[in-house]
């Protein structure tokens, strides 16, 4: 699988130079634009005749359906966005004279669509941008093969990260897992190149009408069509599309300056909330990092601090790559001999946990916003991972597979290195004795309980002051807020102090690993 060539990557086209290909085919996946798209530019480059197709991959989609999740906000929140890409797409062929242009979009096997949409195209090469899960390099193997049965080159290359697998290395040229060197050597090694956007309207001329042996542009099919139906998604108001994360970084931007003070609390408008256009990428990574670096050249603090968020994600992204075993497994070997709890009591602390019924409200209040929205404040999945398994004793991969399957914007690199992180078990993690208490955590980042509040209004009416822990109140004031401690709301299912002292106890075979 050949991978594009980044010193040309910004190059228009010489006149005399001749396109490698007669046709080609773009296949977008976790990549839902067309403006400074990687693969897509290279395919105009590349190729007199250009298609871009996607599909509703059922080797993806059927387990959800198996699980019952016909109403899944990430589907939705795709299916939208496809609508928006597909509008691009025309009215970018447009503005060259051409008509009949659309996205193509297939449901079914991908490693059967894509092979069996490029014989009906007759394509030489297929254009994909690169994608390291596991699951996702294996279903490339395959689509590679049968490709190369048929006489057709896939080619890949870098989109999703602004440096990905080997790019930042260490001086003795092995990868990095300690982020503080990652970040400095990233931000070394970083020019105005690798943030340049492609230039894709440049050679838009290529894009060609789809012809009637592939269906003709017929459009993006209906949630019902796939065996879905709506969810709250549009209740939420997640703008969705290029379109959606334009209006949500235009935001941003005017706020980004006091990013770094307003990060931390989940009641304050602080985040971008653009994670989940960066897990699809409806945004450009290289137009988000362009904006945060220009900013923190000119010594904007909240710009610096947001740029060092973007760098965590190439990090995780390239721990991934070169550790794939840390997928069902610790990046820390020694890690993988902790003794979780489990049995009834056990299966019953993680209920209560997912439904938010664990007696601590900060905890409660978070899991009930991604219960309700699929969306979960970064400080506060901190929070709520520490308390799983440095409260609760339990294993971190129940944590990550239920945010695996409740987040909208679910980043398998992502999403393992923060579990990992908070359970001490991970590369660059916190120390397995640094425990969030998850009181001082309410106090501190929801002094006012307006987040709590606002996700458990049968507390709303306790001072702030009680709030955090609601067992501590008084009778009195419990009656005068309309609080009944196991009717209304939970009795803590744990004492923290004790549930601390179990936890340093159990991480001790990391502290004094076996002999080997």
């Amino acid at each position: 699988m050949q991978k594009h060539d980044h010193a040309a990557r910004t190059r228009g086209v010489d006149p005399a130079e001749s396109p490698r290909f007669e046709r080609a085919l773009v296949w977008l996946r976790r990549d839902l634009r067309v403006h400074d798209h990687a693969a897509l530019a290279h395919a105009l480059r590349a190729a007199r005749r250009v298609w871009c197709a996607f599909v509703f991959d059922r080797d993806i989609l059927d387990p959800l359906l198996g699980a019952g999740r016909r109403a899944d906000r990430r589907v939705e929140f795709i299916r939208d966005s496809l609508v928006g890409v597909d509008a691009e797409l025309r009215a970018l062929a447009a503005s060259h004279g051409i008509e009949g242009v659309g996205l193509l979009v297939r449901h079914g096997r991908a490693v059967e669509e894509i092979p069996r949409l490029a014989a009906q195209l007759h394509v030489q090469a297929v254009y994909a941008n690169h994608d390291d899960e596991p699951a996702a390099r294996a279903r490339d193997t395959q689509v590679h093969g049968h490709l190369a049965h048929a006489g057709v080159a896939l080619q890949l290359g870098k989109d999703h990260v602004v440096f990905e697998r080997s790019e930042v290395l260490t001086q003795g040229g092995q990868p990095f897992s300690v982020f503080t060197p990652y970040k400095n050597a990233w931000l070394r090694t970083l020019t105005d190149e690798h943030l340049a956007p492609f230039p894709v309207a440049r050679h838009a001329a290529a894009l060609a009408p789809v012809p009637p042996e592939a269906g003709g542009a017929a459009g993006v099919p209906t949630l019902a069509a796939i065996g879905f139906e709506p969810t709250n998604l549009h209740e939420l108001k997640l703008p969705s599309g290029p379109a959606g994360a334009e209006e949500l970084l235009e935001d941003f931007l005017e706020r980004i300056d006091r990013y770094h003070e307003t990060r931390d609390f989940p009641a304050v408008k602080g985040p971008s909330y653009l994670s989940t256009h960066l897990r699809f990428g409806t945004v450009s990574i290289r137009r988000l990092a362009r904006e945060a670096h220009a900013r923190m050249v000119a010594g904007v603090r909240g710009a610096e601090v947001w740029l060092s968020e973007l760098v965590w994600r190439d990090f995780y992204h390239q721990i991934l790559h070169h550790h794939p075993r840390i997928v069902g497994a610790a990046f820390k070997p020694e890690c993988d001999r902790i003794r979780w709890e489990h049995g009834k009591t056990a299966d019953a602390h993680f209920a209560a946990w997912c439904e938010g019924r664990t007696g601590f409200p900060l905890v409660d209040a978070a899991m009930h916003q991604i219960n309700h929205t699929g969306y979960m404040h970064n400080r506060l999945r901190m929070v709520v991972a520490s308390f799983l398994t440095k409260d609760l004793g339990l294993d971190w991969r129940r944590g990550e597979a239920y945010f695996a399957l409740h987040l909208n914007d679910f980043d398998l690199a992502a999403n393992n290195g923060g579990w990992q992180w908070a359970a001490s078990t991970g590369c660059d993690a916190q120390p397995y004795f640094r425990i969030f208490n998850p009181v001082s955590q309410s106090e501190r980042f929801d002094a006012e309980g307006r987040f709590i509040r606002r996700y458990l209004p049968q507390l709303a009416q306790l001072p702030g002051k009680l709030i955090h822990a609601p067992w501590l109140a008084r009778p009195v004031d419990l009656e005068a807020a309309g609080v009944r401690l196991g009717v209304h709301y939970p009795l803590p299912i744990v004492e923290h102090a004790e549930a601390r002292a179990r936890t340093l106890a159990r991480y001790g075979v990391v502290k004094n690993p076996a002999p080997r």
